[in-house]
């Protein structure tokens, strides 16, 4: 176990000297890798573990090699690629199209972290155990630590994950507007998209928080808040374009955050709206609470089933 800690803080010691040498700022490397500062911040401090996937495209953003990274070369950067070559070249996530941050592919998980995202929506955190998660996974015990080192490890990794997933979508989503109606619009679409397609993370991130060891907790808690203050700004603009008052807008913040983060206790796939009818429909729930009157620009389309079928 401490050669594992041990590890981990040199991996994220030698991330920190390639960004510094890259010339790169913390927020300007989250962003092209796509992960929110915390998590970075995480990886550098050796306070979470680095998956392959995530090695190889730290190399890439930061112009050196994964060999490096983890300890077995010498030299900082790999071949003849120069870091200020490469770093003018990478576009900002969400920027290859207008409309990424809608889209919901596959997400590439492991195994493991599957079977344990499954396991604690149907068991709790506190229900599931790794020999049970190595039994869904079709894998022996100490083939589940080789990868995972305990069941906190796991929680964690699913919560970064969601908290990633958020933080480049709600960015795309507030540059595919220009004005504070529309990105309050934008963003709240996406949080709703998140919700709705991605149900059991989301569900995860809603219910288990409680079960983080303190340290975890403060950090998820503090990616959280950086996405409430997004929000916050973006209502303020849009309550100012309107001349509208700005004194319940906090509240109103929170609100339109709770009504997002609450759909996975009750949206089904299956069920009679698709998740972007419910983004649509709750973009326009969030313009009406801050009476905001809601216009044909605003490109809210609610489709024809409308709310029929949900929940009293």
């Amino acid at each position: 176990m401490r050669d594992a800690n041990r590890d981990r803080h040199s991996a994220g010691a030698r991330v920190r000297q390639a960004r510094i040498a890259a010339g790169l700022s913390l927020r300007a490397t989250a962003q092209q890798l796509r992960v929110s500062p915390a998590t970075l911040s995480a990886v550098e401090n050796g306070k979470t573990g680095i998956s392959i996937p995530r090695l190889h495209a730290l190399a890439t953003v930061l112009g050196t090699t994964v060999s490096w990274l983890v300890g077995e070369h010498e030299s900082l950067t790999g071949g003849n690629l120069r870091p200020r070559e490469r770093l003018e070249s990478p576009a900002e996530p969400g920027t290859e199209s207008p409309n990424a941050w809608r889209k919901f592919p596959s997400l590439d998980i492991d195994p493991v972290l599957a079977e344990a995202i499954s396991a604690f929506v149907e068991t709790g955190y506190h229900g599931a155990t790794m020999r049970s998660i190595a039994r869904r996974a079709g894998m022996s015990v100490p083939g589940v630590y080789h990868h995972y080192r305990d069941k906190q490890h796991l929680l964690v990794r699913a919560l970064d994950l969601t908290m990633d997933e958020l933080h480049w979508r709600v960015r795309a989503a507030r540059r595919d507007a220009d004005t504070g109606r529309g990105r309050v619009s934008h963003v709240v679409e996406a949080l709703a998209l998140f919700h709705t397609h991605h149900r059991e993370l989301a569900f995860i991130g809603a219910s288990e928080m409680r079960s983080l060891t303190q340290d975890n907790r403060r950090r998820i808690t503090n990616s959280r808040n950086e996405l409430q203050y997004i929000l916050d700004e973006d209502i303020d603009t849009a309550l100012n374009e309107e001349n509208l008052p700005t004194a319940r807008a906090r509240i109103a913040g929170r609100a339109i955050t709770t009504m997002c983060t609450s759909l996975p206790q009750w949206f089904r796939l299956d069920g009679p709206a698709t998740p972007e009818q419910i983004a649509a429909e709750y973009a326009g729930f969030a313009l009406d609470l801050l009476g905001i009157r809601v216009r044909g620009s605003d490109a809210i389309v609610r489709g024809d089933r409308g709310l029929e079928g949900f929940p009293a």
